[in-house]
Parts: C-alpha cells; structure tokens; sequence
C-alpha cells in the first residue's frame, strides 16, 4: 500500500513556442501528479471510489470514513489493508478497512451521509441539505460557549497561504496538485497533504490527524487550497473543525452550511486580505 508523498511520474510532450502549442516547439519532460482510481471496501463490499493520487492512502481512507460517519474515533478503525490476488493493474488500488466490533455493528451502507444528499430524485434545495446534514451531525459548539472567542488572529491567519505554498513539495514539482493544511491556534502548521483532488487531500489530513488520536479538531483551523465547496464544509464539519479557511472563493451552499454549523469560514485568503462568511466573532482583530 502507498504510503508517503504524493506520486509522480514522467511524461513527454512539445513546449510551445510563439503562441502556437505543439507546433515546431522543443521536446520536453514533464513531472505530473498521478492519477488512480482507489476502491474503498468495509466488510469486504465496495463503498467507494475515488481518483486520488497515491501517497497517504490509509489517512485517505481514515479521512472519508470519519467525514462519511462510518467510523467517529480512531478506535473505530483497526486497520486498513491492500487486498491481494487483483486483476493486474489493480495492485495497490484496492483496499480494505477493518472496524472495529463495534463500528461493524453500526455500520449501514445505505445510511452513509452521502447518501443523504443524492437520495432525492428530485433534487434537494440548499435548506433540505444542511438539514439532512444536520440530521446526522452534532452541531459545533459556538465560539463564545467553547471560549474561542478571539482565538485565532488576523495576523496569524494572513501568513497561513505562503506557508502552505512553501510546505508543497507535489505542486512544486508538478503545479497540478491541491492541498489541506491543518494549523493550531498558536499559529503552529501541523500538518499538509496533497491531492489531485480536494476532497482527497482534505480526507488524507483528517486521517491523519483520526489514525493519531487527535479528532476532534475543534481546537485547530483548516486552510485548502482552492475553492470552499458544500463538501469540503461537510467534511470538516465531521471532523469537527471550527474554522475553515480557502484561497479561493466560496459556494452559497458552503457559506450556508458554515453558518448553520456553527463554523468559522475565510475565503478569499490572502497576505494583505480576506473576507469572513461566517464565525467571525473567532478571530482577533486588529487593535482588539
């Protein structure tokens, strides 16, 4: 089973040259990100599939059962394996997550949160999902009852992007890869991971941070890469995360859900700017 930094491999192709892509340009090599697709399976049966990078496919497969609620503590997850005996081409893509006596017991595959927001055939407005949401999720404490109030300073918060940028080793080498960030309050960077998808690097840091004992992370702040996505504000929401912040834009549905959740949302994030969605009475403004 992979373990470790994102993979990467080779490719060839021609560089552009004068605006004209392909035509007359030099040969180059490239590194790019790997894409695969990983099958998830509880109870030997097929839950999911993901096209992920390899590299931290245990915390991956941590992460998403923890924000699907299929396991709520690392004790829930025993182990996660690499089945043998696969087709070839499907070494290493295929895995098994062993639950505890428990969590098997609990364990419905036709209750998975995702499920809870495809179910409709007839769509579901944006109020219908955060209550579907809620329905399966404990809300967060607020800032003012968990004594978070000013927890996390502007100042702090403003270095998070150019931290993370430097703590990208993946999209250094390949520009194609997103990343999670998990920080503390006192400013410290825990932990990154990186993904060809969002979703998957966001699942990998929260396995992390399951498989070592330390969700919930209501104490800590979350910084992706890109966009703020409804999915990426459930998956935190999961985990427990108070405060979600994104170098990109946010979707209405993601700011809605912060807000129903209780969740502190920065999106926009930059050196010199950011705008607050939601939660903002947990940062430290300046000269407070």
């Amino acid at each position: 089973m992979s373990a470790g930094a994102a993979k990467t491999v080779k490719v060839r192709g021609l560089a552009s040259r004068d605006g004209a892509a392909g035509n007359g340009g030099a040969e180059r090599e490239d590194l790019v990100a790997v894409e695969e697709p990983l099958e998830i399976r509880v109870a030997g049966r097929g839950i999911a599939v993901t096209m992920r990078t390899p590299g931290h496919d245990r915390e991956l497969v941590a992460g998403f059962l923890l924000t699907e609620g299929v396991v709520g503590a690392a004790e829930d997850l025993l182990d996660v394996f690499a089945c043998r005996d696969l087709p070839l081409g499907q070494e290493g893509n295929v895995v098994e997550a062993v639950l505890s006596k428990g969590a098997r017991a609990r364990f419905d595959p036709e209750r998975l949160t995702r499920h809870v927001f495809t179910a409709s055939s007839c769509g579901l407005c944006g109020k219908a999902t955060i209550a579907a949401l809620a329905s399966v999720l404990r809300p967060l404490r607020g800032a003012a009852e968990a004594g978070e109030s000013g927890r996390f300073s502007d100042a702090e918060i403003a270095a998070w992007p150019e931290r993370l940028r430097a703590a990208q080793p993946g999209f250094g080498a390949t520009g194609g890869l997103h990343a999670a960030a998990r920080f503390s309050a006192r400013g410290d960077l825990l932990a990154v991971r990186e993904d060809v998808g969002r979703h998957n690097a966001l699942d990998k840091l929260i396995g992390a941070a399951l498989w070592a004992g330390e969700t919930p992370l209501a104490g800590d702040a979350v910084l992706v890469s890109g966009r703020l996505s409804f999915e990426l504000v459930q998956k935190c929401w999961a985990a427990g995360v108070t405060l979600l912040a994104g170098i990109g834009a946010p979707s209405s549905l993601a700011v809605e859900t912060a807000q129903a959740a209780g969740m502190t949302l920065v999106g926009f994030l930059r050196a010199d700017r950011a705008n607050v969605y939601a939660g903002v009475e947990r940062l430290r403004r300046p000269g407070k």
